[in-house]
C-alpha cells in the first residue's frame, strides 16, 4: 500500500498493481465531466505516439516529456523529472515503444492533464513514488 497526501491529510490510496487503462479512462471521464479535481494514483500503459526530443528547463527541474496511447483514441501525456529519475539522459524512450507508467494523474482543464510524479522520490503534497517501464527496463 502507498500513501497519498490529500487536502494537507494523508490518505492511505493504492494503485494497481498491473496496468489498468480502464480505471484511467474512467477517471479521465468523470474529470472531464466535472467531478472531481484531486490527483489520483494511476497505472497505464500503450504504444508511445510522440516524443519531445528535447528536455525543458522548468522551475522544479528538466523534464522530459511523452505521449501514451492508453485505448479509446485517447492519449496522455508523461512527464519525467529527469532531475530525480535514475536513465539515461533523454530521450530514452521513442515512437512506438511499449510503455508502462505509475504516477500521479493531475486533470487541470481539457488540455492541462497528464501522468507525473513518475520517479522513486515522494514530496510534501505526493506521498506515492512511481516509475516508468519502457520495452521492459524500469527508470524511476
Amino acid at each position: 500500500m502507498s500513501t497519498l497526501l490529500n487536502s494537507g491529510c494523508a490518505q492511505a490510496q493504492t494503485v494497481s498493481s498491473v496496468c489498468d487503462d480502464s480505471a484511467f479512462l474512467a477517471a479521465q471521464r468523470t474529470f472531464e465531466n466535472g467531478g472531481g479535481r484531486e490527483d489520483l494514483p494511476v497505472h497505464v500503459c500503450g504504444r508511445v505516439v510522440a516524443v519531445s526530443s528535447r528536455a525543458k528547463h522548468t522551475r522544479s527541474g528538466w523534464h522530459g516529456y511523452f505521449y501514451v496511447d492508453v485505448g479509446s483514441g485517447v492519449s496522455i501525456r508523461i512527464v519525467s523529472d529527469l532531475d530525480e529519475m535514475n536513465a539515461p539522459e533523454w530521450p530514452w524512450v521513442a515512437k512506438g515503444d511499449q510503455a508502462e507508467i505509475v504516477g500521479r494523474y493531475y486533470y487541470d482543464a481539457p488540455r492541462r492533464q497528464g501522468i507525473d510524479w513518475t520517479h522513486h522520490g515522494t514530496g510534501r503534497h505526493w506521498g506515492m513514488p512511481g516509475y516508468v517501464v519502457v520495452n521492459g527496463t524500469k527508470y524511476q
